[in-house]
């Protein structure tokens, strides 16, 4: 494995990061002249991370940039998973400079762990927060949490796949790496021709919903930072109330129908602007997942006016109750995170749905997280297979998904996933349990991280944040927000000795 190559290629992607701090620091520029914001402090902290990022990438782009040989398979593993971790490092420094964990008595590593914690909430797109207030943040700090989510969802590598001819060679290495599901979609023969597709149809779906959350009454900046976040599914919202603070039908269903469409394979997306309409209904796994967002929110309307908690019934009218239902189910499937209601407060059955779509997640191919739609339809279809298999031992039985015939080794890969998946669950859970949470709250805020969703249970729940938790929880939810968004095998797999043989 090239030591030496890797570091180039994390250069690059610290170049990148670095050009994508100017926009914040716009921002802070923008709105001290406008409203007379203090600038001092963001305009010193987003220059100064823009810097130090710029220099250290420079740094490593010259120190190794006559290597250009090919990304091995080794390579693109360890530079997605070191570029994640190391953009997440770099893109905290802004809230560690501005000082907005700093308390005074406070040590130091604390405050970057709160800043750290912060900053791999928003680029994996989790949209965790340890902030308790939020409005009192300045505009530029706004978006930058919300920016980070956007340049996430897509994938801050991918991204430089697309804008960087020098990650041309080797770049499908980086792109099956960070791409979530069991299989890449590849649209192009040339990988970065795909990336750039992607990225023009996420780039797209923004500015319509940016345009569409303006005629309902946001102003700019709130349409940005909130399209930001459902278009990467992680939720960062200006406001502390988050998409509830607006009270309106027609925002909750903006949101809700892009969280939808954040949530489905962006090459479907492609394919039906390309001319080919019928393409979402031929797909078995979007199929399937409008399956599963029906009975949910069906199940959860029923529940929600048919139940009392506490003596009271949660909503009075099924069109109430449709409308809070619907948009928690959009939120929780996509992993998206936003809330209009304290899910918390409405009945067991509710509750209990909703902590399933968490482990559910989106479409392969989309910017959601979770275990994603395709492998739970594998594993449906595997299960099947097995009860027929009792019956008829002799019968070959493939698993088939679109008319295709699944190769064996992907279902051998979703069942190692899945065995994966419910064991560091089960293990960071516990882990949370000695670091002072209860179960409740421990599985919630494992699954929330893992599932890249952000609110859990408990005393991680919709109105709650993660300020509370052990600097050393911090850090091992950050761990899960980072698997969760590179889908396990990604990091895992830099933790077998036979990955570093040579």
């Amino acid at each position: 494995m090239s030591l030496k190559l890797i570091f180039y290629t994390l250069g690059n992607l610290l170049i990148c990061l670095a050009g994508t701090m100017l926009f914040p620091l716009a921002v802070a520029i923008y709105y001290h002249t406008r409203v007379g914001e203090v600038i001092r402090t963001d305009l010193g902290a987003f220059t100064i991370s823009l810097i130090i990022t710029l220099f250290v990438g420079l740094i490593l782009r010259f120190s190794f940039r006559g290597h250009h040989e090919e990304l091995g398979i080794r390579e693109g593993f360890a530079v997605v998973a070191a570029g994640w971790v190391t953009v997440a490092l770099f893109g905290s420094l802004p809230y560690l400079l501005a000082g907005i964990f700093h308390i005074e008595g406070r040590s130091p590593w604390v405050a970057f762990s709160f800043s750290y914690f912060e900053s791999m909430a928003g680029f994996s797109t989790t949209g965790a927060t340890v902030l308790t207030e939020i409005e009192h943040l300045s505009h530029a700090m706004l978006f930058w949490r919300s920016f980070s989510h956007w340049l996430g969802g897509m994938g801050i590598v991918v991204l430089a796949v697309a804008i960087l001819p020098l990650l041309g060679v080797g770049g499908m290495q980086l792109f099956r790496a960070e791409a979530p599901g069991p299989e890449t979609d590849r649209l192009t023969p040339r990988i970065a021709q795909t990336a750039k597709l992607l990225w023009g149809v996420y780039l797209l779906l923004s500015c319509l919903e940016t345009g569409l959350l303006m005629f309902g009454g946001m102003s700019l900046f709130d349409a940005l930072c909130h399209t930001f976040g459902t278009m990467a599914t992680g939720g960062f919202s200006t406001k502390n109330a988050s998409v509830g603070h607006y009270d309106s039908v027609y925002i909750d269903m903006t949101i809700s129908f892009f969280m939808f469409l954040a949530g489905t394979n962006f090459a479907l997306h492609y394919r039906v602007l390309r001319g080919d309409f019928k393409a979402y209904f031929r797909d078995t796994e979007f199929k399937f997942f409008c399956a599963v967002i029906a009975v949910s929110i069906t199940l959860i309307s029923w529940n929600t006016i048919r139940f009392q908690v506490d003596g009271d019934i949660p909503y009075d009218s099924m069109w109430t109750s449709l409308r809070y239902a619907t948009f928690q189910v959009m939120s929780i499937i996509t992993t998206t995170g936003y809330g209009t209601a304290d899910f918390e407060q409405w009945p067991a059955l509710s509750q209990f749905i909703l902590v399933t779509l968490m482990f559910y997640g989106g479409c392969a191919g989309s910017t959601s997280g979770g275990m994603k739609q395709v492998r739970f339809l594998l594993l449906i279809k595997q299960s099947g297979a097995e009860i027929k298999r009792l019956m008829f031992p002799h019968a070959v039985l493939p698993i088939r998904v679109n008319d295709r015939v699944v190769p064996p080794e992907v279902m051998t890969n979703v069942l190692g996933f899945f065995f994966f998946f419910i064991g560091i669950f089960a293990i960071v859970t516990c882990i949370m349990t000695t670091l002072g949470l209860d179960l409740v709250s421990a599985a919630g805020a494992t699954i929330a991280t893992m599932g890249n969703i952000g609110p859990g249970l408990g005393s991680v729940g919709p109105t709650d944040n993660y300020a509370h938790i052990h600097t050393t929880g911090k850090y091992v939810l950050s761990f899960c927000m980072l698997l969760g968004r590179l889908e396990l095998y990604t990091v895992l797999i830099l933790f077998s000795p036979n990955f570093w043989k040579r």
